[in-house]
């Protein structure tokens, strides 16, 4: 047999939920690289085509439009249940259906890996911890979440999430992964998803002010995508008896007024700093503790903040210069 044929004969049939999102289109991209077939299932809300577009072309690449919040018939092994907005501007565009894709869409595609008998990963945030009283945020903390608040739909709708999918491998044996993501930056973020990262790089390459909520000393922890998806991909692929939930992101934290002093630096804007009043239910803090994910997984981040910005900025550089953001 050759090394191909042996390569052809170990590939996985992949779906990947929100697949043409920003961290579910590098997700495809590494899927494939591995040499797996892949299906990606979007809705294109807040997803976009042009994130896959050089993904089309590849012959083990599949693409459905479809909402996680109704049924899917298909034949997988593996699940990446991706799926969600997850930037304040969009997920509270309509709440109503963010909880119903972190809710529906958890219990539809667990149907789904229970009848495949698929393994199946929850893309879980650091949301579910809330304002949190721990820092850094270990995975035994269980938050301090405002139920009824405006970033309710996406905190609870997350923890409901994570509920469903712990019931569901105690009551089913089903094989599962969560993943608590935290701040992932880099190439195809959504240019008007209202984060801090994508927000201070279009003001300072456009020259304009940049934008600080409070005083500034609220605290991030930056992680770039590449390490992020290595980190998806190694939580997969561990023993079944590790289930997670497992904390993914970068522990070195940095202020806002930090972060937006940095990408003015590596732009060479002419931006000043301005402040505005802090959002509501807007965390003070957020640092990931990866001892766990460190320990199983043998992983950690290997870009630093100073790595990745550049590379970020290049994209949405490309982006202003192309006319595809004003």
């Amino acid at each position: 047999m050759t090394n191909e044929n042996k390569t052809r004969f170990n590939t996985k049939r992949i779906l990947v939920t929100g697949g043409a999102g920003f961290l579910g289109s590098h997700l495809c991209e590494r899927l494939l690289k591995d040499g797996h077939d892949v299906l990606c299932v979007d809705n294109f809300f807040t997803g976009s085509k042009d994130n896959i577009l050089h993904l089309i072309g590849n012959a083990h690449f599949e693409i459905m439009r479809h909402d996680v919040t109704f049924p899917l018939y298909v034949e997988v092994d593996e699940i990446y249940n991706l799926a969600c907005p997850a930037s304040p501007i969009h997920y509270q565009h309509d709440p109503v259906q963010t909880t119903k894709t972190s809710v529906h869409g958890a219990i539809n595609m667990l149907g789904l890996a229970k009848r495949v008998k698929a393994k199946i990963m929850q893309a879980s945030t650091s949301e579910v911890y809330g304002d949190p009283s721990m820092h850094p945020q270990r995975e035994e903390y269980w938050g301090n979440v405002n139920p009824i608040g405006v970033r309710s739909c996406y905190d609870e709708g997350k923890r409901c999430a994570e509920t469903l999918f712990f019931d569901y491998h105690r009551q089913h044996k089903l094989r599962i992964k969560v993943a608590r993501i935290f701040n992932t930056y880099g190439p195809r973020m959504h240019p008007n998803d209202g984060r801090v990262v994508s927000n201070f790089i279009v003001q300072a390459l456009k020259n304009e002010s940049i934008t600080v909520y409070g005083d500034g000393q609220q605290s991030r922890s930056f992680c770039y995508v590449d390490d992020m998806i290595e980190a998806f991909v190694r939580l997969m692929g561990s023993p079944d008896d590790f289930t997670g939930p497992a904390n993914v992101g970068n522990p070195v934290e940095f202020t806002i007024r930090e972060l937006a002093e940095k990408v003015i630096a590596l732009t060479g804007s002419k931006s000043k700093i301005i402040n505005k009043p802090l959002p509501s239910d807007d965390p003070r803090q957020r640092q990931p503790d990866i001892t766990l994910a460190t320990s199983k997984l043998g992983w950690k981040p290997a870009i630093k903040l100073e790595q990745g910005l550049p590379k970020t900025i290049e994209f949405f550089d490309a982006l202003l210069k192309s006319g595809n953001i004003s």
